[in-house]
């Protein structure tokens, strides 16, 4: 009989080694962006932490924030959002936060709004496969602290029924109208996916997204936005990363 090991069997010392990281230096929390701009959202987010390595994975970072080891990668898609919440929810981290952008669905929403789902709808592909039904919880606790710092911003924030899509493509005015009136406040690719990934490790997880394109009105990422709706999108990809820092600081290390 094979004594060879599937991916899901490999445990947490033999995860340790393949990445080259002690147990001490594992991250506390894990976060994850979906991005096209891979390298620009990487400088940026890397520039806010310390001690920062790219570990034995590619494209995969850790750093130090406040004291606190913080795993950073660029995962655009749930097919690479699930290796990363994997690896790190695996070796301990407390904590996964999502992170990026996201289309409206509802009106009232504008661009630079940004939502903290309470609930994620699987069109995934993939959450289904850690255990995740139909729709996938947020933590609350960590939700409502996100919505709270948020706030003290001055950002519009907006909670509720959120769907994870398979692809940003294939979305025809059928499927959106159909969305908007099941009640779905907006659509990413990566969300589902970490709140269900790490769920399955019983790892509290949450999504902060900032919103951009108004699918409702038939936008897309290529429409451009006036100066004002830009100025709030750029200011709500800045707050998006710096409340998952804020969020970082209040897990419980001991």
């Amino acid at each position: 009989m094979s004594t060879a090991k599937s991916i899901m069997e490999i445990s947490r010392d033999e995860w340790l080694a393949a990445l080259q990281i002690t147990e001490a230096e594992a991250p506390d929390a894990v976060i994850v962006e979906g991005s096209w701009w891979r390298q620009q959202r990487t400088d940026w987010r890397l520039s806010y932490l310390t001690e920062v390595e790219e570990i034995s994975f590619p494209d995969i970072f850790v750093g130090t924030w406040n004291g606190r080891r913080v795993a950073y990668c660029c995962a655009y898609g749930a097919p690479r959002a699930v290796e990363i919440i994997h690896l790190f929810s695996m070796i301990g981290a407390k904590l996964a936060i999502q992170i990026g952008t996201c289309g409206g669905l509802q009106p009232g929403l504008n661009p630079g709004d940004i939502i903290v789902p309470t609930v994620a709808i699987a069109r995934d592909g993939v959450a289904h496969l850690y255990g995740g039904q139909d729709e996938v919880m947020s933590d609350r606790r960590w939700s409502e602290r996100a919505r709270s710092a948020i706030l003290e911003r001055g950002i519009a924030v907006h909670q509720g029924t959120h769907l994870t899509w398979s692809s940003i493509f294939a979305q025809d005015r059928r499927l959106i109208e159909n969305w908007r009136r099941a009640g779905y406040l907006s659509v990413d690719m990566e969300t589902a996916t970490t709140l269900a990934v790490a769920g399955y490790f019983g790892v509290p997880a949450l999504s902060l997204l900032a919103v951009w394109d108004d699918l409702i009105q038939g936008k897309s990422f290529l429409d451009p936005l006036a100066q004002n709706e830009q100025n709030a999108l750029d200011a709500s990809n800045l707050a998006v990363y710096e409340v998952a820092l804020q969020l970082v600081d209040m897990i419980n290390t001991s």
